[in-house]
């Protein structure tokens, strides 16, 4: 027998769902309308969903056991409170027991009578604003969070406060400063050329701005412009803390399917898929919409502006989960399957989306592609530092006195992000720790705040640039609830497709819950977590927990290493 190497690895559920006619496509579409419809444990509803659509009971009870919206109980009156870091960094976690009484329905259960169900989330997008619910499709948001759900208050969400640092924005340019969108894609398509899209943006030195920072023009040459090429649109912003995603989706969504285009046309791609995560409703109304429009106004279709280029797109909900946002995860989810992340060797680039050669690129990356392909490639290097260039979305969490979405260059110091765009924190209290870039990304003294912010700055002191969102932690919080949060995150959320993160993330929770040094045990965790893992995520817990360890100093968590 002749060893399948990993490009040949066989797939026994795209290989099923091939001859089935890929139903996949739409099996979590599917599982949510009827998760929808009943309380009950997925075993009683997910079997009938995958009879279905010609699949075994087995392909639907992955998912629906899998992900956090439909594993979730749901009542007819269906409560999502956030648990994450900003929200939890507001009132110490205490939003959440409020919520329970004065709904009278525990965390992740559904009331007797079916009526109220309450499930806990990892990021709504409210992280200015928090604490924050979703009732249904109604954002509930601030301290009074309680009385707006039961009624005693009307429900309160205020618009993302964004303010442009550069002068000149790149991804505010429709927000503040109001330059309409597709004013470029119709002039590239009828008269421009792929390669030209493709140097402009190699030209550019873009990265990816969803935490792993690639080369965008390497990601798009990777693919080869070969047939079939799919190009996703990766809107599952997870990260707590971060809320630049949603902010552009419901904003300016036109400027994103415009950047979705260019990249498509630079590609090859004659298919898009744009998911967002099913916690951002109002960004997926507005993304639907603006597909609608786009096709109506010609920039998408079988003959695009009357050119022989075709591009069909269409918007995807996601189901809860915040490792689906890495990209291999991503592409499972949108076959129907587990939204776990998958070994490479194939990447996406050669191997995605049922298999065919897959770009997954995220919104704020694609936002900035029309500005790049206008004013050029060389224009958009001249800003921020010669080795990371261009503008971030920094978003800043309801502890500080300014918070909001600030377009800032690359290499601006943290320090000036946090005393004079956010204004210090409310009340003029002074930060103890600062998480920059998620749960999973690390935290900075407040002394230690005097680093630019670029990925390799961050590195070396032990964070993460991440999505750029700051969360900040006042002393009213212990460093050991902290600790407990980073632990209970990272043991919710890691997929489970290798032990070592799966067992060594609730390992990692049972040590930080009996309060005790872990001593010589953190240190083989630590070890076997970073080395041995499949993904970032769980590579990125051992130095997530060192820095905070570190940036308490003083007020020792006990995991310090």
């Amino acid at each position: 027998m002749i060893p399948l190497g990993p490009a040949d690895r066989f797939d026994a559920f795209r290989a099923l769902a091939d001859r089935r006619g890929r139903p996949g496509d739409r099996l979590l579409e599917l599982l949510a309308e009827a998760r929808g419809r009943t309380a009950g444990s997925p075993e009683r509803w997910a079997p009938a969903v995958a009879a279905s659509v010609g699949l075994p009971a087995a392909a639907a009870l992955g998912p629906a056991r899998y992900y956090a919206d439909l594993e979730a109980p749901h009542g007819r009156r269906h409560v999502r409170v956030c648990s994450a870091t900003a929200c939890f960094a507001a009132q110490g976690g205490r939003h959440l027991t409020d919520v329970e009484h004065a709904l009278g329905v525990a965390a992740d259960t559904v009331s007797p009578d079916g009526e109220t169900s309450l499930q806990t989330v990892r990021c709504l997008g409210y992280c200015y604003a928090g604490p924050a619910a979703l009732d249904g499709g109604t954002p509930c948001t601030g301290p009074a969070l309680a009385d707006q759900l039961t009624g005693r208050e009307p429900p309160r969400a205020a618009e993302i406060p964004v303010a442009d640092d550069t002068g000149d924005p790149v991804l505010l340019a429709g927000v503040s400063a109001g330059e309409p969108a597709w004013q470029v894609w119709p002039r590239t398509v009828t008269a421009g050329s792929p390669d030209a899209v493709w140097t402009e943006v190699a030209a550019s030195g873009l990265r990816g701005r969803g935490g792993a920072g690639f080369r965008v023009a390497a990601k798009w040459e990777a693919a080869g412009r070969a047939t079939g090429t799919v190009v996703v649109v990766n809107g599952d912003e997870g990260d707590p803390g971060s809320y630049a995603d949603r902010l552009l989706m419901e904003a300016d969504p036109e400027r994103v399917l415009e950047g979705l285009a260019l990249a498509c046309f630079a590609c090859g791609a004659r298919q898009a898929v744009v998911l967002v995560r099913s916690e951002y409703p109002r960004a997926l109304a507005r993304l639907r919409e603006a597909v609608a429009r786009a096709y109506a106004d010609g920039h998408f279709g079988a003959a695009v502006h009357g050119t022989a280029t075709a591009l069909d797109v269409r918007v995807v909900e996601g189901a809860g989960s915040y490792v689906a946002g890495e990209e291999t995860a991503l592409i499972a989810g949108l076959e129907g399957d587990r939204g776990c992340a998958r070994p490479r060797p194939p990447y996406p680039t050669a191997q995605g989306l049922w298999n065919a050669p897959t770009v997954v690129n995220n919104v704020e990356t694609l936002a900035a592609v029309p500005w790049i392909v206008s004013r050029g490639g060389a224009a958009y290097a001249q800003r921020g530092t010669p080795d990371e260039t261009g503008t971030k979305l920094v978003c800043l969490s309801e502890r500080f006195a300014r918070p909001g979405a600030y377009e800032v260059e690359l290499g601006t110091p943290v320090d000036r992000i946090v005393t004079e765009l956010g204004g210090g924190l409310k009340d003029g209290t002074e930060p103890v720790v600062v998480q920059v870039g998620g749960p999973l990304g690390g935290f900075l003294a407040r002394d230690a705040l005097d680093v630019p912010l670029t990925t390799a700055d961050l590195a070396a002191r032990g964070a993460a640039l991440g999505h750029a969102g700051l969360v900040a932690f006042d002393g009213r919080v212990a460093p050991e609830d902290v600790m407990r949060h980073v632990w209970q995150f990272a043991a919710a959320e890691s997929c489970g497709a290798c032990s070592p993160c799966r067992v060594g993330s609730r390992r990692g929770l049972e040590l930080a819950a009996a309060g005790t040094p872990p001593g010589a045990e953190w240190q083989r965790l630590s070890r076997v977590l970073a080395e041995a893992s499949l993904c970032a995520f769980g590579r990125r817990i051992p130095p997530a927990v060192r820095s905070l360890a570190r940036a308490y100093g003083d007020r020792p968590t006990g995991w310090a290493s």
